[in-house]
């Protein structure tokens, strides 16, 4: 049954993009996809009507749900059934409503994931935000990930734009075998669209009470252009902010225009989102998912988080999993990386979280500043003890992990989990 909705998905979806002929700008990598779907709306949205993924509709049935507008019913084969009644009406009269441009990430799991994806759609413009080591467990070695991901570009249309993070370096390799017309963004100095004087709202001395806000200008051409993300506190959020100024470029759209538009652009939830935890502490809660270079970059934050003398920054790191024999070298990395923060404590989760803890140990951080846990109420039973006011508590785990439990446990508004947190449907409940 399942695959028999899969191919009704797919037909319907290919016949309401015939239909309505929407802008398709499609986004792979191995993170940073949702951050760079939801800055790229908030650019498109100042000119066009757009639609974006929610959730986690990515795949072979978020991606046809997204075209549809519908969302899944689960097993309901009723609620299936009214999917396709909206479809056929869509297709039967004239929706106009329907969007000008369909904003959709394109997730790649396993092999061949790419090439049903391009099956349904064609990209006007195709953007690539990094590729790393997640999933590498399904594909065996990073070459056939790269491979898989890059297949986006041979469904691109051919007037259409690639739009490449020039901070990856498997990214700038593959550029070379695209054959359209490219925009480059990031922080490299060779990007075209590149960010400079970052200014983090947490490294200023009177920030203690509101650490958000991220000031920095992008550098295009002759001009440099002020942006501020009063949501932000990471460099991922800078660089989704420079994918949706590249694709708006690609559309010719006002710089000045889309830096303004670029202040609405808020992270998406469980991507070091802050907010207030037990106790008087603050949480950061980076809980969609985790990689090793998304964990690295989370702690380079934390990292330069000024603290109030006697407080502690608590990393609570559950498994980065689907990393197949890359999982030992990754996890060690981390956890030497956790023993470089001054005042860090390190709370694990999971079978291969304790790489980080013997990581950590070789790289200096002392054994009674660590611990590991069985499962979740362990750690939030741990916290509710020891956590004080002005301590920071980073929430990080790969998605099958489910650390966002965690962040419930310690939030000091857990009645707003709903509206705060990943993963908080009937369906994951």
């Amino acid at each position: 049954m399942k695959k028999i909705i899969q191919f009704i998905l797919k037909i319907l979806a290919k016949l309401v993009v015939k239909k309505y002929q929407p802008e398709i700008i499609g986004i792979t990598g191995s993170l940073g996809k949702t951050s760079a779907k939801e800055a790229i709306a908030v650019v498109m949205a100042t000119k066009f009507k757009v639609r974006s993924n929610i959730k986690n509709y990515n795949n072979e049935f978020g991606l046809p749900l997204t075209i549809i507008g519908a969302t899944s019913p689960g097993r309901s084969l009723f609620g299936w059934l009214a999917v396709m009644l909206r479809a056929f009406n869509l297709l039967i009269s004239k929706d106009e409503t329907y969007p000008q441009v369909l904003i959709l990430e394109m997730g790649v799991d396993k092999p061949r994931d790419m090439d049903y994806l391009n099956s349904i759609v064609s990209p006007k413009v195709a953007v690539l935000t990094m590729i790393g080591l997640s999933h590498l467990e399904n594909f065996g070695n990073q070459n056939k990930l790269t491979a898989e991901k890059k297949k986006i570009f041979d469904n691109l249309d051919k007037a259409g734009w690639a739009v490449l993070n020039w901070d990856s370096e498997r990214v700038r390799e593959i550029s070379k075998d695209i054959k359209n017309k490219i925009i480059t963004y990031g922080f490299n100095e060779e990007a075209e669209v590149r960010a400079t004087n970052l200014i983090f709202k947490f490294q200023e001395d009177d920030a203690e009470e509101d650490l958000l806000g991220i000031n920095f200008k992008i550098a295009y051409k002759d001009a440099y252009i002020p942006v501020l993300l009063p949501r932000a506190i990471s460099q991922t959020a800078v660089s989704a902010a420079l994918a949706g100024f590249a694709v708006g470029l690609a559309y010719g759209l006002n710089p000045v225009e889309m830096a303004l538009a670029l202040g609405e652009f808020a992270p998406p939830k469980g991507r070091m989102n802050l907010m207030p935890g037990i106790n008087g502490s603050i949480v950061i809660d980076d809980t969609y998912n985790s990689a090793p270079q998304s964990a690295l970059a989370a702690l380079d934050v934390l990292a330069e988080m000024s603290l109030k003398r006697g407080k502690k920054k608590w990393l609570i790191l559950a498994d980065m999993l689907e990393l197949g024999e890359a999982s030992e070298s990754a996890h060690l990395e981390v956890g030497r990386r956790v023993a470089e923060i001054k005042k860090a404590r390190l709370l694990t989760l999971g079978q291969e979280a304790l790489y980080f803890g013997i990581g950590a140990r070789e790289a200096g951080l002392k054994e009674e500043d660590m611990q590991h846990f069985n499962n979740h109420q362990e750690i939030i039973d741990f916290l509710s003890e020891k956590l004080e006011a002005g301590d920071i508590v980073l929430v990080k785990g790969s998605q099958g992990m489910r650390m966002e439990k965690i962040v419930k446990g310690i939030m000091a508004e857990p009645e707003r989990a709903e509206e705060l947190l990943v993963r908080q449907g009937a369906d994951w409940q």
